[in-house]
């Protein structure tokens, strides 16, 4: 779950269970495929495909299993792999925006299952651009504190394109242009700092808190939609504070 704010770490933690890490494994395969289609299977010369197996393999996608996506994605398999990448936007609760990202082989399935898994959970369709003004695509480093300080991590990437380093929890997010992910990246690899994610993602301008009650409406309603086999991302500037969280785990 994205959305840089206090709850996705704590979303991130639960998701280890087996159906949360089989649709993570679907959405890496995806990727894999739309970048081998895009840009052949030979990954030095197509570093799309390079992060996108590289990710795989981190996240402990198995081998074959990646490389069937690689043939299948450059059409060496002969099936045909064709994906269409459509944002819908909805508000939640407590006037709480979301952007549902998806990547889908079937227009219609996705239009009709994301709608009612919008409407069925709380949620309101919202028209094209209404809600997508108050998002930007960042490049955004996710990784944890141990012992470093922000300062440290300044030090490490302003060069290679940091914009500013956010404290959230016990984590550090980096943020960056989009063009200027990977050298980000790089610069945290020569330093010796590990660390857990790096993606483009839309990130809101401001964030709305969300109390208990909405909250819990809030959480069903992302739940629904990442469950979704078309949905890769959702993200939101929905804030539930570490006490509503607390209060939510106590039900």
């Amino acid at each position: 779950m994205s959305g840089h704010s206090k709850w996705a770490t704590t979303k991130h933690k639960k998701a280890i269970l087996d159906s949360r890490r089989a649709k993570a494994f679907a959405k890496l395969i995806k990727n894999i495929e739309v970048a081998a289609r895009a840009g052949g299977a030979d990954m030095a010369g197509n570093p799309a495909l390079e992060v996108a197996v590289s990710k795989a393999k981190k996240t402990s996608v198995p081998n074959d299993n990646i490389d069937r996506a690689v043939k299948r994605g450059a059409g060496l398999t002969g099936e045909v792999v064709d994906y269409t990448e459509i944002i819908y936007e909805a508000r939640g609760p407590q006037g709480s925006a979301l952007l549902i990202e998806c990547l889908t082989d079937n227009k219609n399935r996705a239009a009709s299952e994301v709608r009612l898994g919008i409407t069925r959970n709380g949620g309101t369709v919202a028209d094209p651009g209404s809600v997508a003004y108050l998002f930007s695509r960042r490049g955004v480093v996710g990784l944890p504190k141990k012992d470093l300080t922000e300062d440290d991590l300044l030090m490490a990437v302003l060069d290679a394109g940091a914009d500013e380093v956010k404290e959230s929890g016990d984590s550090f997010e980096i943020h960056s242009e989009p063009t200027d992910l990977r050298a980000v990246v790089a610069a945290l690899e020569e330093a010796g700092i590990e660390y857990e994610t790096d993606e483009v993602e839309f990130v809101p301008s401001m964030q709305v808190q969300l109390d208990a009650a909405a909250a819990r409406k809030f959480l069903k309603l992302a739940d629904a939609l990442e469950e979704l086999d078309d949905v890769q991302n959702v993200y939101s500037n929905a804030d539930i504070s570490a006490e509503v969280m607390a209060e939510l785990e106590e039900d």
